[in-house]
């Protein structure tokens, strides 16, 4: 009887720790604090956008943004140009390879920025940006102060 109790008992246990996902920024909490200390409530400038064949960096020269934190996935998003601040917002997916910028009624410089973004590299202090689902040739490279 005490044989096929152990063999049940180890059965449910490999079935529960085989049934667990990893992949949810939930289950790995250094994704958030990763995400956390060095994206949010940080100024960030843009030191390279690219549309197309266009080199388009100047524009965003003096400019400075920064993602504020509602939560660990969405909140405000302050945009400071020639002084005046623009106020939008930003989102994460849950394994933070999206981010998804919106600024409504903005300058018609920003609108390039309004878009869903990929993350081609977090490697800070630069966080390198694409266009999600495109493989249009658009840059964006935002680098923290």
């Amino acid at each position: 009887m005490g044989k096929y109790f152990s063999f049940f008992i180890l059965c449910f246990m490999l079935l529960g720790i085989s049934c667990k996902k990893f992949t949810d920024a939930s289950n790995n909490p250094l994704l958030e604090q990763y995400f956390e200390t060095n994206v949010l409530n940080r100024n960030f400038v843009v030191s390279l956008a690219k549309d197309s064949s266009n080199d388009i960096t100047s524009t965003y020269s003096g400019d400075v943004f920064v993602l504020l934190k509602t939560d660990l996935y969405h909140g405000p998003l302050q945009a400071t140009k020639g002084g005046v601040v623009y106020t939008g917002s930003w989102s994460c997916n849950s394994d933070y390879s999206q981010l998804v910028i919106t600024l409504p009624n903005p300058p018609s410089e920003f609108v390039f920025l309004t878009r869903k973004w990929r993350f081609t590299s977090k490697n800070l202090p630069t966080m390198k940006l694409a266009p999600w689902g495109s493989s249009a040739p658009v840059a964006l490279n935002m680098y923290r102060q």
